[in-house]
Parts: C-alpha cells; structure tokens; sequence
C-alpha cells in the first residue's frame, strides 16, 4: 500500500519541535525557490543554524551549518549522484555514497529520505547518510534504515550503533514525536 505525503504549500511551511528535557527546541522554515527546496532551522539549546538546499525530489544538493558566526562553519555539497565536496572544492571521498544528510540535533532530517525514498507500507531501505557532529564539526557515514511500519509510521534504525526508534510523521513526512528527543509543538 503506497501512502503519497502531501505537497508542502507553495508560500512555504513552518514546523517546531521542543527537546523532551525542555532544553531547547528546532523551527525549521521551509520555502520553494530555484526549483527545489530550502530548509532552514535554528536549533535553540544547540545554538546552530543551518541550511539545507533540495532538489524537487528531495535530494540534498548542499548543506550549510553556523555557529556563532556570518560564514557558515560547516558548508558540504552533493552533486546529486552521492559525491560530496566542500567549499573549499576538496572532494570528501569519505562521504561518496551517502545521498542524505542527518543531523542529530534536528528530527527534519530524517524528513529527508522519507520523502525522497517513498516508501510503501511495509518496505525498507538501507542507505549511507552523512552525520554530522555540531560540536567538532566532523561528518561520517553511517549505514541507516528506514522502514515504513504502516501508514504516518516510520521505524529508524542506525545500522552501525545499533539505536532504533519508531515515529510517527504528518500529511507532510515530519516527525511528530521522535521518542525521548523530540516532540512537535
């Protein structure tokens, strides 16, 4: 059974989460333009901002993270077939392959690869995502799975530590409730 999300507005969409320990929480603003997606959040408690720009079919195309600074402390770019470089124009042979970005201060990017894989009810997919670390800034790739349960409900696994969790996503493919991380509000 195929579940289709709905499209985002075309005037863009806001969505919050808060942090269950009420340290801080992630608004991430959405909006079309140049043909694709950007997303951009701020992440109180972590004090990050950071930028995502997709394609239309919800493929990362570059990812850029701020600290406490103008000029992006982390910028990476994928040229749409999983070959990542950085600003500088250094190729990051290390992260060739994964196709989505996860950063763990945020439950949008795990909107990401639902959105982009579309997954039947009942299927699975296994994928290289690039974690990023917000406080040494390091990025690797991690082998993860996501699995569409039934309908509006994802389970995550993190191949390589062993976590997993189940979620519960709107009409849009956004988590609601990540258990013991986040919740919408």
């Amino acid at each position: 059974m195929t579940t289709a999300l709905t499209a985002f507005p075309a005037d863009g969409y806001t969505a919050r989460w808060q942090r269950w320990d009420e340290q801080g929480g992630d608004t991430i603003h959405l909006r079309w333009e140049n043909e694709g997606w950007t997303a951009t959040g701020e992440v109180a408690g972590a004090n990050v901002s950071y930028v995502l720009r997709l394609s239309a079919m919800w493929q990362v195309r570059q990812f850029l993270l701020f600290r406490d600074m103008d000029e992006p402390d982390l910028w990476l770019g994928n040229d749409g077939s999983g070959r990542w470089g950085e600003i500088n124009g250094a190729h990051r042979p290390d992260l060739d392959g994964c196709h989505d970005i996860d950063l763990p201060v945020t439950p949008f990017t795990n909107t990401v690869p639902i959105r982009r894989l579309q997954l039947d009810v009942g299927h699975a997919a296994d994928l290289s995502t690039a974690v990023v670390d917000v406080e040494t800034l390091g990025v690797v790739p991690v082998r993860q799975r996501y699995h569409h349960v039934r309908e509006r409900r994802f389970a995550y696994a993190n191949l390589d530590s062993g976590f997993e969790t189940e979620f519960d996503v709107d009409e849009y493919g956004l988590v609601h409730d990540y258990p013991d991380h986040f919740r919408r509000v």
